[in-house]
């Protein structure tokens, strides 16, 4: 159920509060949930999160490289990749998720620096080719209204050489309706549009111990072609595009069986959707 905007606002001003207040409210809730291992990373020093883990064998080397993890939420990848050996930045629009992730770090005794900015300011608030790397993660791009902006940003960020690294949630999961049971079905734009799709729910996407009253989030779809082609326009070398038939989560409730490294993928059929993709993308000497 969409919720109107105030005539004569500005809707993406508008659509932008709805999603703070919505992350605010759930990052203390998401710290304590099991979804996010916190204790894990406090108990093992050499414990990393379940999607950098994943991811692995094609990051490469990052020892003495400085990263920037975009939209860190509470900071669990981050805080993952500053343990490989890479200075880390991590930023967020939302002060309770940067609250959540500096307690982390602290706790972990593990210096990492975090900024409250929006992804599109980010080359404003920390300077244009600072960053041996820049990453983003699960559930990121699709908080975005305009994906060739973002790509704008990502190749200012980056040093001459430097490096792009996205796990990211596939457009055609997001593209399904979640609550149809019997077969996939799907219901939303594959395609970016200007209109988000928007969503009234007072839970999240892992169970927490809450139910929220910032309910309203808004959110766009990115088509793999509309992102890659958004990459090359800025210039930057596509190293490798790899999809995958799971997931980190329970994406599509009823519908997934967990294997034992926690990635979720379909009971039957598995081969008949790419749930996300894993892109490495480089700027040019």
């Amino acid at each position: 159920m969409a919720k109107a905007t105030p005539s004569g606002a500005d809707p993406l001003a508008a659509y932008r509060a709805d999603n703070l207040a919505a992350w605010d409210e759930r990052a203390p809730a998401h710290a304590r949930a099991a979804g996010y291992k916190v204790q894990n990373f406090l108990d093992d020093s050499s414990y990393l999160s379940d999607v950098v883990t994943f991811d692995l064998p094609l990051l490469g080397e990052i020892t003495g490289m400085r990263g920037l993890h975009l939209q860190c939420h509470i900071g669990t990848d981050t805080l993952s990749l500053a343990r490989l050996g890479a200075t880390m930045t991590g930023l967020d629009f939302s002060g309770a998720s940067l609250a959540e992730a500096q307690r982390l770090a602290d706790a972990t005794g593990t210096h990492i620096d975090f900024v409250q900015a929006d992804a599109y300011d980010a080359v404003k608030v920390l300077g244009a080719g600072r960053f041996d790397f820049v990453f983003t993660g699960i559930g990121a791009l699709c908080w975005l209204p305009d994906v060739r902006r973002w790509s704008a940003v990502v190749s200012d960020l980056l040093k001459p050489g430097g490096f792009l690294f996205i796990r990211e949630g596939h457009p055609m999961l997001w593209s399904l309706d979640e609550n149809v049971d019997d077969d996939l079905a799907v219901r939303y734009p594959y395609f970016e549009v200007a209109a988000p799709i928007t969503d009234d729910y007072d839970g999240s996407y892992l169970e927490t111990d809450t139910k929220f009253r910032a309910s309203i989030s808004h959110s766009w779809n990115h088509g793999i072609g509309e992102t890659v082609t958004a990459l090359l326009d800025q210039g930057l070398v596509i190293e490798l595009l790899i999809e995958h038939d799971s997931a980190p989560w329970e994406a599509l409730p009823g519908k997934l069986v967990e294997d034992a490294h926690g990635e979720w993928h379909l009971a039957e059929g598995r081969e008949r959707l790419p749930m996300t993709y894993t892109l490495r993308a480089r700027k040019s000497l």
